[in-house]
């Protein structure tokens, strides 16, 4: 008998989407304009493409899932303040490669104000634009400078006849960045179905895990979990290092077979219309902790748990991270892999041998979400519908001068955790990472 999906929760609301262009308009100075344009096909090999993936921000801005697309946003316009350029209906393309939306599509089912085919672009855009004084754009896009560059140059050209192009071009990422930081209610239901599918593909992974296995049957483990729940697929390349390669921090070769007595290091999270969960849990190929193994790991854990319950309004990522340090560091000189005082250790960076990233990222429709991290120069302090990941980890080298039953050890636990006016979410808490949870789940607990 086959397994239950999960149920899917509901989709963003059209209005949701309408008020987050509202409320970007409303950031805009007087007589400015929005040019976003979306995703394009990406050629995998000669005339195959890879799976279409919408931009981020323009799908948090319009929920439109075709490729090619441009919106246009104009406070203040008559006609209508968001006008989107869409696919051509084409019925030969579409036998090919599925129903377009079209124009009335977009509008019928996007509810944006006014849509054209890409087709009537070339002749509206300029005109749509003409005496909007500021134009902001993704400054870094190159398709939006192209097509900024080419509508300027064809309005310069007509202003003996009245047309005025834009006279300043400005960075439209920080204000939709900082607009997506800040998770919605419905984000944040999204947000726990990617995160629940993901949970449930790292628990399938560890009851799979045995000698004689590869990393790449545990990645299949993984993205048929995430596929079985109407996930789009895996929210990043999953990571499945097993032994010394659990110790580079983005292995994605997962080629090597998984050795008896090894650790193996996941990282993997599933994608749920455009959501992203990402996990990291260690545990031991053959279901059992060395005590070498349980040594070096109850440091990470001891530490990411204080870490995780640290989440809290007012608090901040960096405040969080200089504990964690402190905690690795305490644990390091405890199990004879640094000597000397903490703080020493600390002021040397000599933990960096062994800790080499961040404590914690943002999490949303991307998985290194957006949104600054500082302020004024200074750390920015959490707020509830902030997303972030808490994953502290220790790689040991496998160096002549570390202890042998340490070398090569590589451990990372990694929760998704909500900012919330009470203090946290664990979106993550449906695996487990104590170690008798663990080795129970493995023996078929």
């Amino acid at each position: 008998m086959l397994p239950e999906a999960l149920p899917r929760p509901a989709p963003i609301a059209n209005a949701e989407y309408r008020r987050r262009r509202e409320a970007l308009m409303a950031t805009l100075p007087e007589d400015a304009a929005v040019l976003l344009p979306g995703a394009g096909l990406v050629t995998r090999s000669r005339d195959s493409e890879f799976p279409f993936r919408q931009d981020s921000d323009f799908h948090y801005l319009t929920g439109f899932p075709e490729p090619d697309a441009l919106l246009l946003l104009l406070p203040g316009r008559a006609e209508g303040e968001s006008v989107l350029f869409c696919q051509d209906r084409d019925p030969t393309l579409e036998a090919w490669t599925g129903i377009r939306l079209g124009a009335d599509g977009a509008v019928r089912e996007h509810d944006v104000d006014q849509a054209f085919e890409n087709a009537e672009r070339d002749e509206r855009v300029a005109a749509l634009l003409d005496g909007r004084r500021t134009l902001y754009l993704p400054l870094d896009g190159v398709e939006a400078m192209a097509l900024a560059e080419e509508v300027r140059g064809e309005l310069a050209a007509r202003v003996r006849h009245g047309a005025r192009p834009p006279e300043a071009l400005a960075d439209v990422a920080p204000l939709l960045h900082e607009a997506r930081l800040i998770k919605s209610e419905a984000e944040l239901a999204l947000l726990r179905h990617a995160a629940e599918i993901s949970a449930r593909a790292h628990r399938r992974a560890m009851r799979a895990a045995r000698p004689g296995l590869a990393e790449w049957q545990l990645q299949a483990e993984l993205e048929h979990e995430f596929r079985w729940h109407g996930g789009s697929g895996p929210a990043y390349a999953s990571i499945v290092g097993g032994g010394a390669n659990a110790g580079v921090l983005h292995y994605i070769e997962n080629r090597a077979p998984l050795e008896d007595g090894d650790l193996v290091l996941i990282d993997a999270g599933a994608e749920f219309d455009l959501y992203a969960g990402d996990i990291t849990r260690t545990f031991p190929v053959n279901g059992r902790f060395s005590d070498a193994q349980r040594a070096l790991y109850e440091v990470v854990l001891g530490v990411q748990e204080r870490a995780v319950d640290a989440v809290r309004p007012g608090t901040t990522l960096a405040a969080i991270h200089a504990e964690v340090v402190r905690g690795l560091t305490a644990g390091l000189i405890r199990l004879g892999l640094l000597d000397g005082e903490v703080q020493a250790r600390i002021d040397d960076e000599s933990y960096r041998r062994f800790y080499l990233h961040s404590t914690s990222h943002w999490l949303g429709l991307d998985v290194h979400d957006v949104g600054r991290y500082r302020r004024e120069g200074e750390p920015r302090p959490l707020v509830p519908g902030m997303v972030l990941t808490v994953e502290p980890g220790l790689y040991v080298p496998d160096d002549d001068d570390i202890p042998a039953a340490f070398r090569g050890i590589g451990i990372r636990i990694e929760d998704d955790v909500a900012v919330t006016a009470e203090g946290h979410e664990v979106l993550t808490a449906g695996v487990p990472k104590s170690v008798a949870a663990i080795e129970a789940l493995m023996a078929g607990g």
